[in-house]
């Protein structure tokens, strides 16, 4: 026996690590958990006292536990190289040290030979196991091929322009140019970059940061609104400013985040064309304004209620600075401009309205008011009321339909999102659906709702998209479930298959529970449920507190209901699916491309005297900025507030506890349903422990905020993910072909347009607080050398 100081510090640490490993894995073994992190724990602590006193058995056994630590991952990694990482990666590290003291344990010959060839043998093991296992990609099926273009009823087009947020008022996001191909992508270069300013200017709004602008290209120009809703027009070939008009938005009225996801372009019908407001810029701002400018000056349109703005908060009664806002570009159908608002959720049951407007796209003058909860009311209401507070709303972008007149609004939640009782039963009906709203009258035509009783926060964040579906005029919508629907445009009627599950039952409200939930049996970015084994980290130690939490909860699967008594793992979370970046359709080749989330929540309802004790109260009812990070929202007027833990991250290293990937893309056959590839999105570059970026180049799969454009010349140009690239993917392969790096987190969809006969791919860089991306107020384009 001979003793080394090098090896009685390794025991310490062993012992330490071992002593954790023994007491948590015990822990962990009494919920009906694993029982490798009490073994491993036990044979570390054996290792650590045998190393302690100087025995080289002590090292055989920690050889031995490396092993098994292997044995067991590739056991539960099912195929997930990024999987393996706690169990070889952390473990790894301790052997090569094992490796270096145990030959000061002996005098036996060529020990360090055997040392060394041990670490070379142990570290070649680990990397062909990271090589060997894939990364969650499937199979590659060919590409449809494809026939006659879908029709398109707004009556635009994209290729020279980009004319409304979503390409065109189908919102396929789509461009039949062909310049740029797989071919030729790599010689992109980057042609101009314009930065907007316009960013909050108190500190405490600028941390609310994520402009998610897609910008507009309108004959020579694009337009583009800034976080602080000031509009820009651009010159598309140089980048360099033409005009720009500041509505001077107060910070206050900031709601979750400073987007100002697009604006919306419209050419009155029978205008002359050198008419001032012939062609006209439509914004609405976070203080719930609507702004009308002139597409080619600037200069606000007087026709428009004589001001050139009009206030879209008439008739909602008292609206607290940040509680309504409108974040997402106006949709324009028949002249009729309609406004949903972001209302402030998880605040208090008394909420201003989520009211859906209609105002004349030429007088800015109210055309009609579809309050769910007063269905009578026409315009707005009589003198002394007003619209019903609190009623799920619409905060994304919606779809409208020129030739039947609609418009398809996705709906969200009542602003209490996880408690359900109390709700009327108008909220019930109308809730986490679409509604297919007549543009004439106000009036609902059919709603689909995707969601009963939703205590999720699962609304639909989703555009949806206007396609042709075996000859029949369709709506296709995404949800935050990641369920893919097709409905018929003109009934709501389901043209692919949709059934029903039975869900988990219990939780805070048992009685409120809906025991069957909507699914689609068609199309669903959904993975299935998650077991304790998809629990992961950076060493054993995070993993095995990650399967403690799980343990704890409750989680029955899908649509497991909140407690108050315990944590319950929400998956998906509240993130998607699919969230506002919704999908792109190649309407010539009969192909959806849609990047989802995968990430699960991690929820409690907190007692209202809790919520209270620590000073959770509604944005208007205290004095603490709106960045302040709060892991509860107060929910006032129910007896609840609610603790979200989103993506379910473990505070020391905030890292996720489930493995990755966490997003993806997918390219769908339209035809028949069925998937053609399916791949993680997102690489690890910006991603590791502690929020420090890894800078490796490797597909992890991301989350993912933003949408993406498909192209005639077969590419899908998207940023979207957190590692701030602008990627470039091969639609018959999924396969990223070119990627660059953004000044700023990409959190926005791209667009693509024609100008000078030269084909560019420009992109707002303005990064996302809740990504925890890089703040930037960067437009970039590119484009092929001239």
């Amino acid at each position: 026996m001979k003793r080394s100081w090098a090896a009685i510090v390794l025991a310490i640490v062993m012992a330490l690590i071992g002593f954790t490993l023994a007491v948590g894995g015990g822990w962990l073994l009494s919920l009906g958990g694993s029982p490798y992190y009490l073994i491993a724990g036990v044979l570390m602590i054996a290792s650590a006292w045998l190393l302690m006193r100087g025995r080289l058995l002590g090292g055989w056994i920690y050889i031995g536990t490396f092993v098994l630590s292997a044995i067991w991952g590739f056991a539960e990694a099912r195929g997930n190289a990024w999987a393996l990482i706690p169990w070889l990666v952390a473990p790894l590290v301790l052997l090569i040290a094992v490796l270096l003291v145990m030959p000061g344990l002996t005098r036996a010959p060529n020990r360090w030979k055997y040392a060394g060839g041990g670490i070379v043998v142990a570290v070649l093991f680990v990397v062909i196991s990271f090589a060997a296992l894939g990364n969650g990609s499937s199979a590659i099926a060919a590409l449809p091929q494809g026939g006659a273009a879908m029709v398109d009823p707004s009556g635009l087009v994209t290729g020279a322009d980009w004319p409304a947020y979503g390409g065109t008022g189908a919102a396929q996001r789509y461009s039949p140019l062909a310049q740029i191909n797989p071919g030729n992508v790599g010689k992109l270069q980057k042609v101009w970059e314009f930065h907007t300013g316009g960013n909050p200017t108190n500190a405490d709004y600028q941390k609310l940061y994520g402009t998610e602008n897609t910008p507009l290209k309108v004959g020579n120009l694009l337009y583009t609104c800034t976080a602080k809703n000031i509009v820009i027009a651009i010159d598309a070939a140089t980048g360099k400013q033409e005009w720009r008009y500041d509505p001077q938005v107060p910070d206050k009225w900031i709601p979750y985040t400073t987007a100002c996801r697009g604006v919306a372009w419209y050419k009155v019908p029978d205008a002359a064309a050198n008419t001032l407001c012939a062609s006209r810029i439509i914004e609405g701002t976070l203080d719930s304004r609507l702004i009308a400018l002139d597409a080619l000056t600037g200069r606000p349109c007087t026709d428009f209620n004589g001001t050139g703005q009009q206030d879209t908060k008439i008739g909602m009664g008292w609206v607290p600075p940040g509680s309504a806002a409108i974040n997402s570009a106006p949709t324009i159908v028949r002249g009729i401009i309609v406004v949903p608002h972001q209302i402030l959720d998880g605040q208090c049951r008394c909420a201003p309205s989520g009211v859906i407007l209609g105002f004349d796209a030429r007088t800015g003058k109210l055309a009609w008011a579809w309050d769910m909860m007063h269905p009578d009311w026409n315009g707005y209401p009589p003198k002394g009321q007003t619209w019903a507070r609190g009623t799920p709303n619409s905060w994304t972008s919606s779809t409208g339909d020129e030739k039947l007149g609609l418009v398809y609004v996705p709906t969200g939640n009542m602003a209490d999102d996880y408690v359900s009782a109390g709700r009327p039963p108008q909220a019930n009906q109308y809730s986490s659906s679409v509604v297919a709203v007549d543009v004439t009258t106000g009036k609902p035509r059919w709603s689909f709702q995707t969601v009963h009783k939703d205590v999720w926060d699962y609304d639909l964040g989703s555009q949806p998209t206007l396609i042709d579906y075996r000859g029949t005029p369709a709506v296709l919508l995404p949800s935050k479930q990641g369920d893919l629907y097709v409905l018929d445009r003109t009934t709501g009627r389901p043209l692919t298959p949709v059934g029903s599950i039975k869900a988990p039952l219990g939780g805070l409200e048992p009685q409120e529970r809906s025991p069957i939930q909507p699914v689609s049996l068609w199309q669903t970015l959904r993975k299935p449920d998650l077991k304790e084994s998809d629990m992961w980290g950076m060493s054993p130690i995070d993993q095995m507190l990650c399967r403690i939490q799980y343990r704890q909860a409750d989680y029955r699967g899908y649509f497991t209901p909140p407690s108050a008594s315990k944590f319950s793992v929400q998956y998906p979370g509240y993130n998607g699916g699919s969230d506002w970046g919704g999908v792109s359709v190649d309407p010539v080749r009969g192909v959806i491309v849609a990047n989802y989330n995968d990430m699960p929540n991690y929820v409690r309802l907190v007692p209202r005297a809790e919520a209270n004790k620590e000073k959770i109260f509604p944005r208007f009812a205290t004095t603490d900025p709106p960045s302040k990070p709060h892991q509860i929202d107060p929910q006032w007027g129910v007896p609840y507030a609610v603790k979200v833990n989103a993506g379910w991250r473990i505070p020391f290293t905030k890292l996720m506890c489930k493995r990755p990937p966490y997003g993806g893309i997918r390219a769908i056959d339209i035809a028949t349903g069925k998937t053609i590839w399916d791949r993680p999105f997102g690489t690890a570059r910006k991603n590791g422990p502690f929020n420090i970026p890894t800078m490796l180049p490797f597909s992890i799969g991301t989350p993912n905020n933003g949408g993406a454009v498909t192209t005639a010349g077969g590419l899908i140009f998207i940023a979207a993910a957190t590692d701030d690239l602008l990627h470039a993917i091969d639609m018959r392969t999924g396969k990223t072909v070119w990627s660059v790096p953004l000044p700023g987190g990409g959190q926005a969809t791209p667009i693509v347009y024609q100008q000078g006969g030269r084909e560019f791919v420009a992109i707002f860089a303005g990064g996302h607080h809740f990504m925890e991306t890089p703040m930037g107020d960067s437009i970039v384009a590119y484009a092929l050398p001239s």
